[in-house]
């Protein structure tokens, strides 16, 4: 093996085992949908309280990704990592142990906090690890980590779906991934930019002789942090300045569409779906939901290769037009009586397969796209915290409501609700969204100073 291979060998490896964390991230929030069914069996479970077994993880997401910037610049992206491996392990072992509902919420808030520091610093770290030609394809390893962990989580529900505790040994097994990346992370180095920054310059140094090629792209790259980090970081409140707040309110926006659609009502509560759909018992309507993860998974890989091809604003409105015509497809099926009709369960199977997949090509893939590109570099840190944030927050305030709205209101009009929420963030988008594709981040920059309207940001600068 060249020392080029051996080099790009080592930059994947470390990157699949701090990708770990979006498997967890995936698994823990998927694997919810299928224990549901069998805590309602052991526990006494109102529809409030099974609002907040699902939606508990979010309330620690919220609070893991405000503190997640401030920590990983104090205590570094390794050492960071290993905590949420910790975290995973306790919040995964209180949950699976549980003798009482309130023992399950208080594992998964843990594990929320896992979450919500994870999704923030597993993509960073990869991307301080990764050469800059490698760079893009390595951090959507993440991404591409979260859908596997998800079709993974199903998997595991299927599985166990006939075991004795069934739910414990589902929480269980997220035990094994959480374990991998705790011993995985002894074993990497720390990210070299958080060494210069703290001005370790010769471990700095270390750490990227082992991942790249040779001496003088090793002193180039110091360089390039060194100088990087010499561009001042604008405070919380400067966010708020009336040239970045388009943007901003952007950003936030995209959080609120992406959750407010529908997604996770249908990723946490799927078998609970298929089963009214006319998927009766537990193991059926899980197997159907291993489905969603499968399409989940190839929809995002093929994301990947879409978004620089047929560029960002195309696949975000066509994902929501597909979304749409899936969410009133879903509409009809219950509104005619699912349950009673074996083909029309059929047809709710293939309208979320369907929607899953406009999902993944469209807000799934560019909503984390969009909000790396869109912030100027003295404010990405905290606006994409305030994007990121706002995510959570939704997912929660959707997660939260879709048993209560469920039990009130019943399914057709929840999804006829989602549809018309697709139709109003379609109209946001088709006025607001920009094409940011081919067009370097300083020029994205250029145009925000400069006031352009939000669709136009995505311009080339005139020379």
């Amino acid at each position: 093996m060249s020392a080029q291979q051996h080099t790009r060998s080592l930059v994947f490896a470390v990157s699949t085992i701090a990708a770990l964390a979006g498997l967890l991230f995936g698994f823990d929030t998927g694997i919810i949908s299928g224990a549901l069914l069998f805590i309602q069996k052991d526990f006494v479970v109102t529809t409030k309280m099974t609002a907040w077994i699902v939606s508990s993880v979010l309330l620690g997401a919220m609070a893991g990704s405000l503190l997640s910037g401030h920590l990983t610049d104090v205590f570094g992206r390794r050492r960071l990592m290993l905590l949420v491996s910790v975290l995973f392990i306790a919040g995964t072992a209180v949950a699976a142990l549980a003798s009482q509902l309130f023992g399950i919420i208080a594992g998964r808030i843990l594990i929320g906090v896992a979450i919500g520091i994870g999704s923030y610093t597993a993509p960073l770290y990869i991307a301080e690890i990764a050469p800059p030609h490698l760079r893009g394809g390595l951090v959507t390893l993440n991404q591409l980590a979260i859908t596997i962990g998800i079709l993974c989580s199903y998997l595991i529900d299927y599985a166990f779906s006939s075991a004795v505790g069934a739910w414990r040994w589902m929480f269980a097994m997220g035990l094994v991934p959480a374990i991998l990346l705790s011993i995985g992370m002894l074993f990497l180095p720390e990210s070299p930019r958080w060494l210069v920054m703290r001005n370790y310059i010769d471990k700095a140094r270390d750490v990227l002789t082992r991942l790249r090629n040779d001496s003088a792209e090793v002193t180039t790259e110091i360089n390039q942090i060194q100088h990087s980090l010499k561009i001042r970081q604008a405070s919380f409140a400067e966010i708020f300045q009336p040239w970045i707040l388009p943007v901003l309110f952007f950003g936030a926006m995209l959080g609120l569409i992406q959750q407010v659609t529908g997604i996770n009502a249908i990723i946490y509560y799927a078998p609970t779906i298929f089963q009214l759909a006319g998927f009766h018992d537990a193991g059926s309507s899980i197997l159907a939901t291993v489905g969603i993860g499968v399409v989940n998974v190839a929809s995002t890989i093929i994301a990947i290769f879409l978004l620089d091809r047929a560029g960002r604003r195309p696949l975000l409105l066509v994902g929501l037009v597909g979304m749409f015509v899936s969410l009133v497809g879903l509409a009809y099926v219950f509104a005619a009586g699912a349950a009673q009709a074996n083909t029309l369960r059929w047809v709710a199977l293939g309208c979320t397969f369907f929607y899953i997949i406009c999902f993944a090509f469209g807000l799934g893939a560019i909503l984390w796209l969009m909000v790396s590109e869109i912030f100027p570099l003295e404010v990405r840190g905290a606006a994409m915290g305030v994007a990121v944030f706002s995510c959570w927050l939704w997912n929660f305030a959707v997660s939260f409501s879709f048993p209560l709205l469920l039990k009130n209101m019943g399914p057709a009009y929840i999804f006829t609700l989602y549809a018309v929420l697709c139709v109003l963030s379609f109209i946001f988008c088709y006025f607001k969204s920009p094409e940011t594709r081919g067009i370097t981040l300083e020029e994205i920059e250029e145009n925000i100073r400069k006031r352009l309207p939000l669709r136009a940001i995505g311009q080339q600068v005139s020379k």
